[in-house]
């Protein structure tokens, strides 16, 4: 139901260079699919057969994770240690780490990939890090504990969501500036952008919220999503990881501690299919032909696997203590 409410840097900025291309122009990928394991401190890599092929030690406490434009690069967070390590995706080993400030969370590359955006928790800063020089560019205050980035198509505007100050901030990223906070649920937590680019969706963990930014006004539109599944309360879902296919028709978000994820419909918002996963659902990614979904349970230590065309799980794999992110390298 439905309810609604208000270090080898030299090897790795060569990799770089040679892989600076436009977003649009994704290479085609491994099939490899990459878990962050926030306590095992490392990325899992499996195959397309779902087998464990690597496990990559990373600094502490890696969470967050982005490919370059190229998928030659898989960038991840890693709290404990101050640091966006760089893995090399045909090696499968960590090439360089770049420094960050203090507990780096979430973070988003400008679109040609010269510029890095960083949400440092601790500091209260979302950071940007020149990706040649690898020194601090921009340092912008923010609400306490900062955590999701975007940054839009054009490169022009940045969001972030404090999880205290219960906002989400917009940012030139010309000049640095804040020019405006959007009050929205308790502790927000991540993005997805629509593919038209109109709508900015922001998950509230601790309200259960979905809330739906216009990006031309940068005004909140409509009431706020809840959903729950059958058998659960409103406190029980937690929702943080969101993932949308390619023509926006369909939405899939993670419930946290509901244990499940939902896919709705990317228009009306309709429930289309609550599936049950493991515990404590966090992130979720889809593949690039958009028939399956990876979703990254933290509590049960697995990945669940879904057929999109069922919207049934189909497999769970134990992948390591407190899975955090999924990407898939398709």
């Amino acid at each position: 139901m439905r309810f609604t409410r208000r270090t080898f840097v030299a090897t790795a900025a060569a990799l770089l260079a040679s892989s600076a291309v436009p977003r649009a122009a994704v290479a085609k990928g491994t099939g490899m699919i990459f878990v962050s394991t926030e306590k095992g401190n490392e990325v899992v890599v499996l195959d397309q057969s779902l087998a464990v092929v690597k496990r990559i030690a990373t600094s502490r406490r890696p969470r967050d994770m982005h490919f370059n434009a190229a998928k030659e690069l898989l960038y991840v967070a890693c709290g404990d240690d101050d640091a966006i390590d760089v893995i090399d995706v045909a090696s499968l080993e960590v090439v360089d780490s770049i420094p960050t400030g203090p507990s780096p969370e979430v973070f988003a590359f400008s679109p040609d990939e010269k510029v890095i955006y960083v949400s440092n928790e601790e500091d209260s800063r979302l950071e940007a890090i020149d990706m040649e020089t690898r020194v601090s560019i921009q340092d912008i205050p923010t609400g306490a504990e900062p955590e999701g980035v975007l940054v839009m198509p054009d490169g022009k505007t940045a969001y972030v969501t404090s999880e205290v100050a219960d906002m989400v901030h917009v940012v030139d990223t010309t000049t640095g500036a804040v020019t405006k906070n959007i009050l929205v649920g308790t502790r927000p937590r991540r993005f997805i952008l629509t593919p038209d680019g109109t709508e900015l969706w922001v998950s509230c963990e601790l309200s259960s919220e979905i809330y739906i930014i216009d990006t031309a006004t940068n005004e909140i539109k409509g009431d706020s999503l809840i959903f729950v599944p059958p058998g659960f309360r409103e406190e029980d879902v937690t929702p943080v990881g969101m993932a949308v296919t390619r023509d926006g028709s369909k939405i899939l978000l993670s419930l946290g501690r509901a244990n499940h994820i939902v896919i709705i419909d990317g228009k009306t918002h309709d429930v289309l299919q609550y599936v049950l996963v493991g515990r404590r659902a966090w992130s979720v990614d889809l593949s690039s032909d958009e028939s399956r979904a990876y979703v990254a349970n933290g509590l049960s230590d697995d990945i669940t696997v879904i057929d999109m065309a069922s919207m049934k799980p189909i497999k769970s794999v134990p992948v390591g203590r407190v899975p955090h992110s999924v990407v898939i390298d398709d």
